[in-house]
């Protein structure tokens, strides 16, 4: 599964504020990531709870990745022919990822 995110918005901020603005961004990304991770475990399907165990995140400065090594995560989140889809990591994406810029935001008046 590949998501792209369009950070324009805090590009601009960084060209504004510099370091300042570079810190908030870190600071929001490493917040949403784990945001998204923790919803994402939580809405994870449990039939012996290993795909939630085996969800796990990095952080960059400026990117965050979220997977799960349980080998069938994408399967539960897509479903297939045999199993409908059991969506548990976009719903937490799509709840989470609008916080980044708010949270930036607010890094940004501190």
């Amino acid at each position: 599964m590949n998501v792209k995110v369009d950070i324009s918005e805090a590009k601009e901020g960084l060209k504004k504020y510099g370091n300042k603005a570079e810190n908030a961004a870190q600071k929001a990304m490493k917040d949403t990531v784990v945001l998204i991770s923790n919803d994402s475990i939580q809405g994870s399907p449990v039939l012996t709870g290993n795909n939630r165990r085996s969800i796990k995140y990095t952080i960059g400065k400026l990117s965050g990745s979220i997977f799960s090594t349980s080998g069938y995560g994408g399967f539960l989140e897509t479903g297939t022919r045999f199993m409908g889809a059991r969506p548990y990591f976009k719903p937490a994406l799509d709840k989470n990822f609008p916080k980044f810029s708010q949270r930036m935001k607010e890094y940004l008046r501190w």
